[in-house]
């Protein structure tokens, strides 16, 4: 997990962010945003939905504490899901994407960070502004309820868990039936 000291400045603290992962300005005014899958390279449109989304997201890694690796995406993922990414349908659908993939890496902890995220808040209902980014990360930690540790879960809990869950699993299905199906209909036409 990385850690960013409370008196720092979100600002400050995003710029140490945004240079110890090579982000330049965090990739907001790329047209394209790639990633890497193995040996595999995708490009997806940075859309304006997914910038607004992607700088409060951003902020998220800094008072979380989650990386930027496979699994610290899906953490962040599954704790924006669980504390509602409100009205940023682009984060909705990416987090859905992560905490999917999270599942398969490592359930446990995408299970933990959104029981976290079940009792904390998160940014994406409040306004993008300098202000916010004026901020000290402990400050922001202690708005978001971040600075102890949460509940244990509730049985209300566990159902949301259980829901997005199932959610994922039919995404995944849905996702592997769009990819293999040109096959499946290639091997039937030619067996």
């Amino acid at each position: 997990m990385a850690h960013y000291a409370d008196e720092l400045r979100l600002v400050d603290a995003r710029a140490q962010y945004f240079a110890a992962n090579r982000l330049d300005d965090g990739g907001y005014s790329a047209r394209w945003v790639k990633f890497k899958v193995g040996p595999l390279r995708f490009h997806i449109p940075n859309t304006q939905a997914r910038v607004a989304a992607v700088r409060f997201h951003d902020l998220h890694h800094l008072v979380t504490g989650y990386d930027t690796t496979w699994v610290g995406e899906a953490q962040i993922a599954a704790w924006e899901i669980a504390s509602g990414c409100a009205r940023h349908y682009a984060a909705w659908l990416l987090n859905l994407a992560a905490m999917t993939i999270g599942l398969l890496v490592d359930a446990a902890k995408v299970r933990r960070a959104f029981m976290r995220g079940r009792h904390s808040r998160n940014l994406y209902r409040e306004p993008f502004d300098e202000v916010l980014l004026l901020t000290t990360v402990g400050d922001l930690r202690k708005r978001l309820r971040l600075e102890r540790e949460p509940p244990r879960p509730t049985a209300r809990d566990w159902l949301t868990f259980g829901l997005w869950v199932l959610l994922n699993l039919l995404t995944l299905s849905l996702a592997l039936l769009i990819c293999f199906a040109p096959v499946e209909l290639l091997l039937t036409t030619i067996v």
